[in-house]
């Protein structure tokens, strides 16, 4: 699960990377909730969506920079990756604007056995 702020190329590498891994591991899940009120973005997300191939990632638009209610996203926090199994949190990544680069790609990337095994 992926809460995203704004569509970035890092933010798209990272989903791309997510949709593989979604696309090998048949009991994996995947999704992005971008936490937007702008009008573009539900566009740019079809887009983006139909640019990359997007197999099995789901994006998803909630009207709100705060995020869905529930989850209390850090309010500085750009990028939240979780990643969970049967409701339980087993790694948590958080990036402000401008600090999500291509090597933290790698660590959750990395990060996926935890909730495949």
């Amino acid at each position: 699960m992926i809460f995203a702020r704004e569509v970035s190329d890092n933010l798209t590498s990272l989903v791309k990377a997510i949709d593989n891994a979604t696309i090998k591991n048949k009991k994996m899940g995947s999704f992005v909730v971008f936490c937007n009120d702008s009008e573009k973005l539900e566009g740019q997300l079809k887009e983006l969506a139909k640019k990359e191939k997007l197999e099995k990632c789901v994006l998803s638009l909630v009207d709100s920079k705060s995020g869905p209610g529930g989850y209390d996203l850090h309010k500085d926090a750009d990028i939240t990756v979780v990643l969970y199994v049967k409701r339980k949190t087993v790694a948590e990544f958080a990036y402000k604007k401008g600090e999500f680069k291509e090597k933290d790609i790698k660590a959750i990337v990395d990060s996926l056995p935890k909730i495949l095994d």
